[in-house]
């Protein structure tokens, strides 16, 4: 996901973000007198731009007297198509959804964790280490969210509910589209509007999709992902409706009161982010040492403040704001989560099948 940073520190109570300053800052430089010296290494990590608060990654650099490199990859396909040309060198830790674990086992990109190493497993909700087949044993979670429909309600003649009115656009929406460019995304979100799962490996059902996805593409507007900055075409209302991750739809919406996030009623993608050792890690004490730092309840609760996003660590959780906690498209209602789905994996030829449909609809 595609991130801006905003710090609600307003959300935080006075004590808690006494004790954030402490242990950001106080902490880190008084265990580090050294600080000031040249770093004796470096983490590199695969990450989504703007992932990270900058704060911590301060708080961490000084703390273990490192720097911590950060490359970024656009989509899930482009960071496929990075890990691809290194074969999974260069990199430390990679930040994967859980589609990806089977692929990325199988090809040796990823090391299994080493459970002892891993001090905050007991505050990790067990949902989200176990979402995915190989996710306990190689990924620890990061954040959690939903994918949906972010629109300009002041805009529009009827309110968005479902993903039909997306994928067969009113002509208030029509040439005024924008839909995320994920091959899984689109086409799972398809299958959805038919009453189908997104994880669907029936060849008629997805055949289905793509006639409804070409249908659609003389009124998209642009296939990519949507700007969270004040310029973003969704506040200027040259885009009125668009697939985004929750988090992204708060953002922006920050910029305009108008702006609209809903899961449609069919139910959404629950996407779970995590942090995996890469199999060719040149630092992965290095790389333990971050997941620890980052999974403090504090440093947890911070980065998800500033993010606005779940976070899968219960401890945590106990410490967000009540802003944050009440937000429904943070923490969404329970029965459209049931409705959702995690992605999982699809057999060879059904890939094939839906990258050739991906591929004509990107023409």
């Amino acid at each position: 996901m595609i991130k801006i940073f905003k710090l609600n520190a307003c959300a935080f109570p006075f004590l808690f973000r006494l004790v954030l300053a402490h242990l950001l800052f106080c902490l880190p430089l008084a265990s580090n007198a050294e600080s000031t010296a040249k770093p004796a290494s470096r983490l590199v990590i695969l990450n989504w731009s703007e992932y990270l608060s900058p704060e911590i990654v301060d708080a961490f650099e000084n703390r273990y007297n490192t720097r911590i490199r950060e490359v970024y990859f656009e989509s899930d396909d482009d960071r496929d198509r990075l890990l691809l040309q290194t074969g999974g060198e260069g990199y430390d830790l990679i930040l994967i959804n859980g589609a990806s674990f089977n692929s990325y086992v199988k090809r040796g990109y990823l090391s299994p964790l080493d459970q002892s190493k891993l001090k905050y497993n007991k505050h990790i909700e067990s949902r989200w280490r176990d979402a995915f087949t190989f996710s306990r044993d190689y990924g620890y979670p990061y954040f959690w969210g939903t994918l949906g429909i972010a629109y300009r309600k002041d805009l529009v003649e009827q309110p968005i509910t479902s993903w039909m009115q997306f994928f067969q656009p009113a002509k208030d929406l029509q040439g005024k589209i924008l839909v995320v460019k994920s091959s899984r995304d689109v086409i799972g979100m398809a299958l959805k509007a038919l009453g189908y799962s997104a994880n669907s490996e029936n060849p008629d059902e997805i055949k289905a999709a793509g006639k409804l996805l070409m249908s659609q593409k003389e009124h998209v507007a642009k296939y990519g992902y949507i700007s969270l900055a004040e310029e973003s075409s969704l506040v200027s209302g040259d885009i009125v409706a668009a697939t985004v991750f929750g988090g992204d739809a708060l953002n922006v919406s920050e910029h305009s009161e108008n702006i609209q996030y809903v899961i449609p009623k069919e139910g959404g993608n629950i996407w779970v982010d995590y942090f995996t050792l890469s199999s060719k890690s040149q630092n992965q004490q290095l790389a333990y040492d971050f997941i620890n730092f980052i999974n403090q309840p504090e440093i947890a609760a911070k980065n998800a403040e500033e993010m606005y996003l779940a976070t899968p660590n219960s401890a945590a959780k106990k410490l967000l704001s009540k802003q944050i906690l009440n937000d429904p498209v943070i923490y969404p209602d329970k029965t459209l989560l049931q409705k959702s789905e995690f992605y999982t994996e699809l057999s060879s030829k059904t890939n094939r099948l839906r990258s050739g449909i991906y591929a004509r609809l990107m023409q």
